[in-house]
């Protein structure tokens, strides 16, 4: 009986569970702002490959093939480190890696600019979808956010407290990292906008013969004309009231205190959490928190890839210490191949065991199944909160720096630890988590083992008769 409601009891539990999380992950305005990322990170990978060969591969000085972290091959074929820098070969190098370092300046110091018009789009076609031409969304999206920009503003000179007055210039910073969230709340605001009073037929209808590229454009210039008037007047008010122009004020009352609360170490564990816990689940955790990540740990991924910050919290660090070091996939197939007695959980880990050297899980969640199954939840729960924070000690003592190259998830354990940090360093972090989160697998798998003993003694009986 007992057993019975308690049975009863977790099934509500995880009914509800599911159901609140499925409504979350199905928001449009979330798989929105997760689309949007999702898109834009094909520039920032791009990018983070450039910066990554740039720094890891070709640098002279400190790169792994050349510099002095790795095979030191420029001291090997100078004689010493001077003759080196003296070098044509050095200079031809450091010319190539810096011609390399131009990528991030048409994807991550424009990530801003490249939200805006992404998100136009993606609101234009998912909440407006039987709109004849998004791109005209986009246009007034794009517009309104250039309208919001300052282009006078003071610049304070480098290493100098002296402040000068620049006149007819747009504000760069708020193309980039600095300009998130009004990019999106601006863009986004204006397509909705544009559209509403489109649906009000408050426009310019031309005869059935002028052609159609014609006709919206004219059909377009009395909304389009209310958009961006209302954009004007809402920056005019916002410097008028606040002494900051919208994208400023964006940064200093929302960004900025978003950025705070996920540098904290309750935001990093919340998400690792509930990251895991969603996946066993069975709910992709991307859904929920890829949009969540995008306005906070992709910024401060696109800051330190730029060199403007050293962030330890990011996308890139979760990616370096849990998800490519191989917490969801490696570890679980490793722990039932060493301890495993069931013959069909050896087999699926053996199936599993090479898409898991790639860091995919599915195979073993899926197949085993780990998803939804009591007996794994323990494990598969704390192991990537687990090895988060050991890949966190390990930066906070210095033995690694905070994560700049963006590698793809996908590259294989250990190999992915070198090119995230560009040094043995980070060999090292991803095989002591690697280590322990299988170790802390192993206790599961042989309480598997006792509940299935019935099971396992005929699988034993049915080899030793073949």
């Amino acid at each position: 009986m007992n057993d019975s409601s308690e049975s009863s009891g977790m099934k509500k539990l995880e009914n509800g569970f599911i159901r609140v999380a499925g409504k979350i992950s199905g928001n449009r305005l979330l798989l929105t702002l997760r689309d949007t990322f999702v898109i834009v990170s094909a520039t920032t990978m791009i990018a983070g490959f450039g910066i990554m060969l740039q720094n890891v591969v070709i640098d002279p000085m400190n790169g792994l093939i050349f510099g002095n972290q790795g095979l030191q091959l420029g001291r090997l074929i100078s004689g010493s480190w001077s003759a080196w820098q003296q070098s044509g070969f050095e200079q031809g190098l450091q010319t190539t890696a810096n011609l390399i370092g131009l990528v991030s300046n048409g994807t991550l110091s424009v990530f801003a600019l490249l939200l805006a018009v992404i998100f136009s789009w993606e609101v234009s076609t998912r909440f407006f979808n039987n709109r004849a031409e998004h791109m005209t969304d986009v246009l007034f999206g794009l517009a309104a956010f250039f309208i919001s920009i300052p282009w006078n503003f003071q610049y304070t000179i480098p290493n100098t407290k002296k402040a000068i007055n620049v006149l007819n210039y747009l504000d760069t910073q708020y193309l980039g990292t600095q300009g998130v969230f009004a990019a999106i709340l601006i863009s986004g605001s204006a397509v909705w906008i544009y559209n509403k009073i489109m649906q009000k037929n408050i426009t310019i209808k031309l005869p059935e013969s002028v052609p159609p590229a014609v006709a919206q454009s004219f059909s377009s210039l009395i909304p389009g004309s209310i958009t961006l008037g209302i954009f004007i007047v809402l920056t005019g008010l916002s410097t008028a009231t606040t002494g900051k122009t919208m994208p400023a004020l964006f940064l200093a009352i929302l960004q900025a205190p978003a950025l705070a609360i996920s540098k904290t170490n309750a935001f990093a564990f919340v998400s690792q959490f509930t990251w895991s816990l969603l996946q066993w689940f069975g709910i992709h955790p991307t859904s929920i928190w890829g949009a969540i990540f995008g306005m906070t740990w992709t910024i401060n991924d696109t800051q330190n890839m730029l060199g403007q910050a050293h962030h330890i919290f990011s996308t890139l660090f979760m990616n370096f210490s849990s998800i490519a070091a191989g917490t969801f996939s490696l570890s679980p197939v490793l722990a039932i191949l060493i301890a495993s007695k069931r013959v069909a959980a050896k087999k699926i880990s053996k199936i599993a065991l090479l898409p898991a050297i790639f860091n995919i899980s599915e195979p073993i969640t899926f197949g085993l199944p780990i998803v939804l199954n009591p007996i794994y939840i323990v494990p598969f729960v704390i192991a990537q909160p687990l090895a988060f924070y050991i890949g966190y000690f390990f930066t906070k003592i210095g033995f690694i720096a905070p994560i700049v190259n963006n590698v793809p998830w996908t590259v294989p354990t250990l190999l992915s630890g070198l090119l995230y940090t560009g040094n043995i360093r980070g060999v090292i972090v991803q095989a002591v988590s690697l280590i322990i989160t299988t170790l802390i697998y192993i206790p599961f798998v042989k309480m598997d083992n006792k509940i299935n003993a019935d099971s396992i003694a005929i699988d034993e009986m049915e080899s030793a008769n073949s």
